[in-house]
Formats: C-alpha cells, sequence, structure tokens
C-alpha cells in the first residue's frame, strides 16, 4: 500500500482589467485549475463557495476596491414563478427541451454570434471565433450538458444553455437565444425550466452566475423568489436587492492571502 500526499489546488489572481459590468471599476480574478481525478469533487465544493466555471478554471471575483460581484442561485423548494414568468412559461410552450453532450456545432455558434452582436457587441466575447466557442463548450473537465431549445414547428434552434450538474444543483455557465425573439424572454424561461429540471431531479439549487448590485444587466436575477447570493462568505436571501453596498472603498474586500486561507477544499486523500 503507498500513500500520497494531495496536491492542493493553486490560487493564482488575474491582472485588474475594466469591470464589464460598473463603468469605472477595475475587475480581478481568483482562479485556480479545474483538472485531474479531483476536478468534480473541486468544481462542487467551490460551487458552494461563490466560485463558477469557465472550461477547465473556476474563477471567483477578487476586486481590490469593490465587492459588488456576488455568486447568486435558486432554493428550487422556495421558488413560486410571479404572475410575469408564469406568463413567459406560456409564451414559450411551442419550444421542445433537447439535452446532448457539450458538443458545439454551427448552428449553435452562428445563434451564438447573432446573440453577441445584438446584446454584447463590445464584450470580452465578442471576437469570440468558432474554435473559440468549440472550446468554450466542450473543454469540461466535469459532468455538464448542453441544453438546446427548438421551436417544435420549424425546428429552429431559439435557446441554448451550457449547464453543469453539480452534487446540490444546476450550474448555468452560459446561455444565449434567438435576439429576434426578446419579447419572449427566452433568458428568464431558460432559467424556469432549469427549476423544473433540478426539482425534477431533486436538486435543491439553480446557480445563476453572478448577481452585480447596481448593474442593469443583471438586474433580472433579483426577480426570481429564492434567490440568495453568496456574501460575507455565507449563502443569504436576497430580500432586498438596495441593501447591498457596491460602493469602491479600500477594505470591502479581504486580502487574497487571507480569501485563500478561507476556502474550503475537499478531501483529496486516497482512500487505499
Amino acid at each position: 500500500m503507498r500513500h500520497t500526499l494531495p496536491i492542493a489546488p493553486q490560487f493564482y489572481v488575474t491582472a485588474p482589467q475594466p469591470c464589464p459590468y460598473l463603468e469605472g471599476r477595475m475587475e480581478r480574478k481568483l482562479f485556480t485549475a479545474l483538472q485531474g481525478d479531483t476536478a468534480t469533487k473541486l468544481n462542487d465544493s467551490l460551487s458552494k463557495q461563490g466560485f463558477r466555471r469557465s472550461q477547465n478554471v473556476l474563477y471567483r471575483p477578487s476586486c481590490a476596491e469593490c465587492s459588488a460581484c456576488m455568486s447568486a442561485r435558486i432554493r428550487v423548494a422556495d421558488f413560486a414563478p410571479t404572475k410575469s414568468q408564469r406568463r413567459v412559461g406560456g409564451r414559450n410552450t411551442h419550444l421542445d427541451r433537447r439535452a446532448t453532450s457539450p458538443w458545439a456545432t454551427e448552428a449553435q455558434y452562428d445563434l451564438f454570434r447573432r446573440y453577441l452582436d445584438s446584446r454584447h457587441a463590445t464584450g470580452g466575447m465578442a471576437d469570440m471565433d468558432m474554435f473559440e466557442f468549440a472550446a468554450m463548450v466542450e473543454e469540461t473537465p466535469i459532468r455538464s450538458r448542453l441544453i438546446e431549445y427548438t421551436d417544435k414547428t420549424t425546428a429552429d434552434l431559439r435557446a441554448v444553455c451550457l449547464t453543469d450538474i453539480l452534487d446540490d444543483g444546476l450550474s448555468l455557465v452560459y446561455s444565449f437565444f434567438d435576439p429576434d425573439f426578446d419579447r419572449d424572454s427566452l433568458g428568464t424561461f431558460i432559467i424556469l425550466d432549469h427549476i423544473a429540471i433540478a426539482r425534477d431531479l431533486g436538486l435543491p439549487y439553480v446557480y445563476l452566475g453572478y448577481w452585480v448590485r447596481g448593474s442593469p444587466k443583471m438586474d433580472y436575477k433579483a426577480k426570481f423568489k429564492g434567490v440568495e447570493v453568496y456574501h460575507g462568505g455565507e449563502w443569504t436571501n436576497l430580500s432586498d436587492p438596495a441593501a447591498y453596498d457596491s460602493a469602491l472603498h479600500p477594505l470591502s474586500t479581504d486580502p487574497i492571502a487571507e480569501q485563500v486561507a478561507r476556502i474550503n477544499l475537499p478531501d483529496s486523500r486516497p482512500t487505499t
């Protein structure tokens, strides 16, 4: 019998760059590689601590003077649709859902490009080509699914969501949809459908990514009943969005070393 010491994940910090959500601010991310036999455990554990996955990297905002970005998730048991959300569900009964392995297609990329050109023409993904799109979709070391929504009559692709299956929920890694159907609120519909999937699977949470106080792009996430955010090292109810302070000040975030020291890592020791 041979015993080996576990290799602890190494954490790094990105260089500051302009924030895509709040004008005039700089963003910085704390990140670690997601690979090897412990990738699933690490992803499950760090997702509960506000981290998100992008390909084979887990990251969390760690801005020097701003703490506006907070990971958000919906408690499935406490969710109840509003009248507006019920109408969204009714407007999209003509869509079929199909879950597949994460494999990129030209039809997906065409829809992705139209979505970016309409919604995020100046964002960080604006210049993404087909090969980079394929990497975003296919490079996943954990259990992921690509969920497509197509028109039952025309078979046209209307929306796509790359979804990770965690031990306690579904994580919406990235979603995009047909910008010509804005009135159908396809982004909201994707979330509603994932809540239904999580309920069917007996999973307690749907992870939405980051909610950013003060960013109009993120306001919709606060409109779902049962939303909680990871703030101050714990998950708390998002009862009043206005109560969260997104002001800049030098003590709004802890030093990197303290942040890393408080991260709970899964037990990766050999069992034999």
